[in-house]
């Protein structure tokens, strides 16, 4: 058993390289052979969001505060709120982010293939994320 206490582990910046905006990522947990998943908070700020991805196993949002938007490749902008979970199949290009007038929080579980569990792709663009 390993219990993780509430502050052992540091909040860090998304990086810029995958976000826009200003995001806060908190380690929930990570992988631990020969399980696959890891998890963690996520909190954007008003008009913050992630930058296009995939993931090799897919991944699961679980929206836990405010309100935010998600968009898979080819598809239209949708909106989240709290309680609501979102599931991206393996390979689905897509992106989540907060509205751009309230910030959002989700916990994001993915789990790791081969030691990759993303694919980080171009950024969304204004145009895209005003759409």
């Amino acid at each position: 058993m390993d219990i993780k206490r509430v502050g052992s582990q540091p909040s860090g910046k998304g990086p810029d390289a995958w976000f826009t905006g200003i995001v806060r990522v908190d380690p929930l947990f990570q992988v631990n052979s020969p399980a696959r998943a890891a998890g963690a908070s996520v909190t954007f700020e008003p008009g913050a969001r992630t930058a296009w991805h995939t993931h090799p196993l897919g991944q699961t949002l679980i929206v836990t505060a405010g309100l935010g938007r998600v968009q898979r490749e080819g598809g239209p902008i949708e909106e989240i709120r709290p309680g609501d979970v979102v599931w991206f199949p393996p390979g689905e290009k897509h992106w989540h982010g907060a509205s751009p007038t309230v910030a959002m929080t989700h916990i994001a579980i993915e789990e790791q293939l081969d030691g990759k569990m993303v694919d980080w792709l171009e950024k969304v663009t204004d145009a895209e994320y005003g759409a």
